[in-house]
């Protein structure tokens, strides 16, 4: 990485440049702290509701017109076993940029609220708890140690797999 890199975040810009620090965008989810990487976030959006597409699983909500792209959009919340997220005034649609085969790929995920940018070093994240957490361990990169509570932070290309990629392409396809 080089010394000046940095990215957008909502209207915020962020250093990446560190080397020592892993820098982390937490959000809430049925009232617990989740993280991902910043390297992953394209930007924040406030929430609109997707246009639907028939015959896709419960925790897909539907495709967003991004600046002239489909966009899906996911319910994380769902897709890690949990409720659906109820849309309340902080509800947001958090654009994550993924790696598919060669291609970059955007998908919209669904969060309760967006905290902030934490940096957690890695000295600071344990890993995964083999139980006790509420959702499949492969979804978890780790456990943030921040002020004397845990952050959990995830693994987003376990979160959205390749299996699920697949049919999230099959979305994009349909809509064009």
């Amino acid at each position: 990485m080089s010394t000046n890199e940095m990215t957008t975040v909502g209207s915020d810009v962020v250093d990446v440049s560190s080397d020592d620090v892993n820098q982390y965008l937490t959000f809430i989810l049925g009232g617990e702290t989740y993280g991902v990487s910043i390297l992953v976030i394209k930007e924040i959006l406030e929430y609109h509701e997707p246009t639907t597409v028939p015959m896709m699983p419960d925790f897909i909500r539907g495709v967003i017109n991004l600046r002239g792209s489909v966009v899906p959009v996911v319910d994380l919340s769902l897709r890690l076993g949990k409720e659906t997220t109820a849309v309340e005034k902080r509800t947001c649609v958090v654009i994550i940029e993924i790696q598919h085969e060669d291609e970059r790929m955007e998908i919209g995920v669904v969060v309760d609220a967006v905290n902030e940018v934490l940096d957690i070093a890695p000295e600071n994240i344990e890993s995964a708890p083999n139980f006790g957490a509420k959702i499949r361990t492969d979804f978890i990169h780790g456990m943030g140690k921040v002020d004397e509570k845990f952050v959990v932070l995830l693994n987003i290309d376990h979160v959205l797999s390749i299996e699920e990629l697949s049919m999230l392409d099959q979305v994009g396809s349909t809509e064009q």
